[in-house]
Parts: C-alpha cells; sequence; structure tokens
C-alpha cells in the first residue's frame, strides 16, 4: 500500500488535545506495523496558539521517528472568526455567508491544500482528522476520492452547520471512535454510500498496577472515588464535588473520600475540604496504582467521544461510575457491564453505595471492563482493524 497521509491542524510531541494525541498514538503504531505514513499539518504550535503565528519552519521534519510535513498559515480575520463563532455557542442561526466565514477565518493553509492536489498519485488516502477546522474542510474538498475522516463528532453547534454536512458526504470513508457517535452522525449527515467502521481508539493493555504503591506514597489509606483528568467546568468535575459534598452530608459517619489527578484548578466545597486531595499532575504509572486503589473511577462528564481513563480503570481492575448524558460513557459501561451510571445526586448516591457494599460485584465489573478494553482496542486488534480498512477502500 502507498503511503498514508494523516492530515491535522497543528502535530508536536507534546501538544494538548484528544484527537492530537489520538492521531500520535495511530501513526506510531501503524508505522511500527510496517505501514508507510505522514503527517501533513501547519506550522501553527497548538490550539491555545496564536494561529496567525507561523511557530515552525515549513518543510519537512522528523518527530519521533515519524515525518511530518509543514505548511504555512495564511493570515485570518480572528474578529470576524469570533464574531460568528460567539453566535454559533449562543444557539443562533447563522447564515450561509457566515457559515463561510467561520471556516474562511479559522486556521487555512491554502499551500497545504494544493499540496494535495498535486502529491495526490504519492498517497493511498487522506485522512483528515477531527472535523471542525478548515484544514479539514478545505482539504478534504482538495482530494475527496481519497480523503477518510476521523470526526471526533460531538453532538454541538458546529457538527450541524450546512457547509460541513455538504463536504462530509463526499469522503471515501468515516472511522468514528464509539457507537453512539457513528448513530449521531448518521442522523445528521447522509452517509449512505459512504464506508463507515467504528474503530474506538487503541490502548496499551499491558497496564501493571500496585494499589498499595499509591497508599503508601501518598499516605491515603480510607476508601475513595477518583476523579482523572482536567478540571475545568467541561468536564462536569463541579458537579461531582457538588454531590460529594452532599454524600458527606448525608452520610456523616462515612469515610469515604475524593481523590482528583490531573491539570486545571477548582474550588472545592469548604465542608469537604478536608477529604477531597487534589494531586495535580501525576505519572502514569501513578495514575494507574491510584486507579486500582480507589473504589470506583468517576467520569462526570457529558460530553466524551471515547474517555480513555475509564478504560484504563478497567485494566487496573476497578468499576467505573459515569454521567447517563454521555451516551459514549453510558455505552461503553453498558456494552462492558463494566461500570453503573448517573443523571442526578439520588442516582449517584445509590452507585456509589452499592459499589461500596458490593465489593465482590465491584471486582466483577472491573474485570468484565478490562475482558472488553482487551478484545476490542488493544493496539493489535486497532492496528489489524485499520489495515483491513484501508485496504478496503484502496483494494490494494
Amino acid at each position: 500500500m502507498r503511503k498514508i497521509g494523516f492530515v491535522i491542524p497543528w502535530y508536536g510531541e507534546d501538544i494538548p488535545g484528544g484527537a492530537e494525541m489520538e492521531l500520535r498514538e495511530v501513526a506510531t503504531h501503524l508505522q511500527r506495523a510496517g505501514m508507510d505514513v505522514e503527517i501533513l499539518t501547519t506550522c501553527v504550535r497548538e490550539f491555545s496558539a496564536d494561529w496567525n503565528e507561523n511557530y515552525y519552519s515549513a518543510g519537512t521534519a522528523v518527530v519521533e521517528d515519524i515525518a511530518v510535513r509543514r505548511f504555512p498559515v495564511r493570515r485570518r480575520d480572528t474578529a470576524a472568526f469570533d464574531r460568528v463563532n460567539r453566535r454559533l455557542m449562543e444557539g443562533q442561526h447563522l447564515s450561509l455567508q457566515e457559515e463561510k466565514t467561520f471556516v474562511e477565518e479559522m486556521v487555512n493553509s491554502p499551500q497545504l491544500y494544493e499540496y494535495l492536489k498535486d502529491a495526490s498519485d504519492d498517497y493511498a488516502l487522506y485522512v483528515f482528522i477531527p472535523y471542525m477546522f478548515g484544514t479539514t474542510y478545505y482539504g478534504m474538498q482538495a482530494c475527496p476520492e481519497k480523503s477518510v475522516l476521523i470526526p471526533c463528532f460531538h453532538d454541538e453547534a458546529y457538527l450541524y452547520l450546512r457547509l460541513f454536512r455538504q463536504a462530509y458526504i463526499q469522503a471515501r470513508g468515516i472511522i468514528y471512535n464509539a457507537m453512539p457517535e457513528m448513530e449521531l452522525a448518521n442522523k445528521v449527515y447522509d452517509f449512505t454510500t459512504t464506508e463507515q467502521i467504528c474503530m474506538g481508539i487503541g490502548m496499551d493493555t499491558n497496564i501493571h498496577a500496585d494499589a498499595h504503591a499509591f497508599r503508601k506514597a501518598y499516605r491515603i489509606q480510607k476508601p475513595f472515588l477518583l476523579y482523572a483528568g482536567r478540571k475545568d467546568a467541561g468536564k462536569n468535575v463541579h458537579t461531582l464535588l457538588r454531590y460529594f459534598a452532599e454524600y458527606k452530608q448525608r452520610h456523616g459517619d462515612s469515610d469515604l473520600q475524593l481523590v482528583l489527578i490531573g491539570g486545571g484548578s477548582i474550588e472545592i466545597p469548604a465542608s469537604v475540604r478536608d477529604d477531597v486531595y487534589d494531586l495535580g499532575f501525576v505519572s502514569k504509572q501513578d495514575k494507574y496504582d491510584a486507579m486500582a486503589a480507589a473504589e470506583l473511577l468517576c467520569q462526570p462528564s457529558h460530553n466524551e467521544s471515547f474517555s480513555l481513563v475509564i478504560m484504563e480503570s478497567w485494566l487496573c481492575g476497578r468499576p467505573v461510575l459515569v454521567h447517563s448524558q454521555c451516551a459514549v460513557t453510558r455505552d461503553f459501561a453498558r456494552r462492558a457491564n463494566g461500570g453503573l451510571y448517573f443523571r442526578n445526586y439520588f442516582e449517584f448516591e445509590g452507585c456509589v453505595q452499592y459499589i461500596l457494599t458490593h465489593p465482590e460485584q465491584a471486582r466483577t465489573m472491573g474485570q468484565n471492563g478490562g475482558a472488553f478494553v482487551r478484545e476490542n482496542f488493544d493496539w493489535d486488534v486497532i492496528v489489524e482493524k485499520y489495515r483491513a480498512f484501508f485496504a478496503k477502500l484502496t483494494e490494494e
């Protein structure tokens, strides 16, 4: 098979973001499996940087053994973009001209799009990730017959833009992270003639976790719930803290504690400050050890396209508690029989009480989840699924 070109707005060793991390891992494992891959991206540093600044030099470099070809961005009208993006976020309907402003004035590289056209014979496929950026919208139109989309769809305002619906139905193939994402996509877009697959995200399933090591290192001996991830409003961590505070008030004799790991900051209710440990960033091994030591991992987010942390918790043998408003994590918990879900405080309390008072069932949920991850998301499984899907699209 000829080269696979992965197209993303920015790329680097340590830049944050779920799509960015997913692409780094996919590209690395496909290359290790013998596939010829290349990253096609802009010179912008990362999502939170100035999209008008060409931070990296244009040209080809090698990043963690992967060839990366960078192209400069053109200057954009930031004020015009911010104006229409704000209207979109406020739930206002955009005119077609405003949609055009949205895609035209975000991160874009005309030189990248020209390259995709001119060099198309050198590539078997172009794979674009994620869906809402100019590099995907314009890049896919440069060579639609070779375009594969990894959209990372959420039920959000961007999903319903008419320009996206018109452009993305031309894709040769679509790769989803989870079944609810695939179901959502097919409600909004007409993908009836497009090859689609629910791929998932690859995982290193050879995890060793030591609960005793975590308790000893951090001097936490009481039972605890664990949250792992960014501590910001988008992850709904404030709801977890509020529910934990109410739980402690209603169960005055409970010695249950809450451990938070990950970046960001959040105000902890005064009533439970002595029972909440905010550890900030920890090493990957410490994260695994914390998962093994926890009664359960709670993922309160309403909006996830996969959720690596619930998979990691299962590989560490512990059940998960997720918010029922997140279709993806709820679906995983049900399919794996690896956890419970809640939609309000009283369901949260009931789930926590069940896990605390049924240790054998909790252990079984963790084991079920671990088996589910190994069967569906081990890297050997994912690499073969990619290889077969690409072969089907190219008939090579």
